[in-house]
């Protein structure tokens, strides 16, 4: 989502957390509270004990999608060829804590860094698979992309004015005639097809990895029903080569489907080149060299 710091994030630490369930769920106040190896940003994520996680929004901005999860985790999780998070509590504010937060079965896994997958190929062709999956199922009364999914789902046009206004104040690092038609190429592959389930954030933090293989997809956060072109960015920031070739033939994507990708990959990569955390700027810098490369050799 926005590339600013969640501004609740340092109040949540593991004592709240143990105020929370004490209070709400008492059966579960003796378990032991940790934090988990790799948290997220828009949620700060808790051990409950060894088979549950606690799951906190860090900010007011991503409040709403505690209820979306509540409400869609229980549809789509059965229907899907890979573990997603399974909702066991619902909890409300309280503790000082202003926000609803949600108690969710652990799920086993490393995050998806390119050393513990055994087969970059056949992990692409195994999340195009579980997307397509998510795309066939019924979007009857889903929730139609907005703010609740920082407008993923929806049109690109929304961060027109912010990635222009990236693209002026990067002009010593980018080629900004390029990068400029990059965009307007993004913008004018207008989506003209029927609404469909995205997750809306499927970065590698997200995409969980046992034995080598994907093995679930966590933080549906974002998910909604819309555009699917969004969930196409793992393919420039982890996918190269026959990866991403093998990841677009099996989502069977179309020109402008990957063209409108392509927006959604420079925009975040654009907002985040400057980013104070080294990591996040120096993903940002491969994005956006990786998007040039391709357009490169595309001609």
């Amino acid at each position: 989502m926005s590339a600013s710091a969640p501004t609740d994030a340092d109040r949540i630490d593991a004592a709240l957390v143990r105020r929370l369930v004490a209070e709400q769920f008492p059966h579960w106040a003796h378990l032991p509270v940790r934090p988990v190896a790799a948290g997220g940003w828009d949620n700060r994520t808790f051990h409950l004990g060894d088979e549950m996680t606690v799951r906190l929004p860090s900010g007011a901005g991503y409040a709403a999608q505690v209820a979306k999860e509540q409400r869609w985790l229980p549809y789509l999780g059965p229907r899907l060829p890979l573990q997603v998070p399974t909702p066991l509590a619902y909890g409300r504010p309280g503790a000082g804590y202003p926000y609803a937060w949600s108690v969710c079965r652990w799920i086993e896994g490393h995050t998806a860094r390119g050393e513990r997958i055994d087969d970059l190929t056949r992990f692409a062709t195994d999340l195009a698979a579980f997307l397509r999956a998510l795309r066939r199922l019924d979007v009857t009364d889903g929730p139609v992309a907005g703010p609740h999914s920082a407008w993923r789902g929806g049109p690109l046009s929304t961060y027109d004015a912010e990635t222009r206004a990236a693209i002026e104040a990067h002009r010593d690092r980018v080629p900004v005639d390029v990068v400029t038609g990059l965009w307007q190429a993004a913008l004018d592959a207008a989506w003209a097809g029927p609404p469909v389930w995205f997750h809306g954030d499927v970065a590698y933090g997200n995409l969980l990895v046992r034995d080598g293989r994907l093995a679930a997809v966590i933080d549906f956060g974002c998910c909604g029903v819309g555009d699917p072109a969004c969930d196409t960015v793992i393919a420039w920031t982890l996918l190269y080569g026959a990866s991403r070739a093998a990841f677009r033939d099996a989502l069977g994507l179309d020109a402008a489907t990957w063209a409108r990708g392509r927006g959604w990959a420079l925009w975040k990569a654009l907002i985040t080149l400057d980013d104070p955390a080294p990591a996040r700027a120096a993903e940002a810098r491969h994005v956006l060299d990786e998007l040039l490369a391709e357009h490169a050799v595309a001609g």
